[in-house]
């Protein structure tokens, strides 16, 4: 019997050591193109975004201004509405009133000659 270890190793393999992988893995990186591209859709990605918001602001902007119209509109319909609620309140007063009653029909007595 032999006392001496035999390695089953080729000579080849006599560099590696035990629980050591044979295979060697290379980085994979990706090319020029494929880093340009992803960088052009990034900023597409990134464009669209920009573009949604101004339109959201946009579009909240009109709302805004609608309202404001629709303010403005209602007030001065407010303002007609009490204009017309004083000269209907000052007629009726006036039918009425006593004083007025009292007055006489305004005539022309004659101009004034030269």
């Amino acid at each position: 019997m032999r006392n001496e270890y035999v390695s089953r190793r080729s000579s080849t393999q006599t560099s590696w050591s035990r629980n050591r992988n044979m295979v060697r893995h290379t980085g994979g990186s990706l090319g020029t193109l494929s880093l340009s591209a992803i960088l052009a859709m990034l900023l597409l990605v990134v464009g669209l975004i920009y573009l949604t918001q101004g339109a959201k602001a946009t579009s909240y902007d009109y709302e805004l201004s609608g309202m404001d119209n629709e303010i403005s509109e209602l007030t001065a319909q407010k303002e007609d509405l009490a204009v017309e609620k004083a000269r209907l309140t000052s007629v009726a007063a006036a039918e009425t009133s006593q004083v007025a009653a009292n007055m006489e029909d305004g005539q022309v007595s004659g101009y004034a000659s030269e």
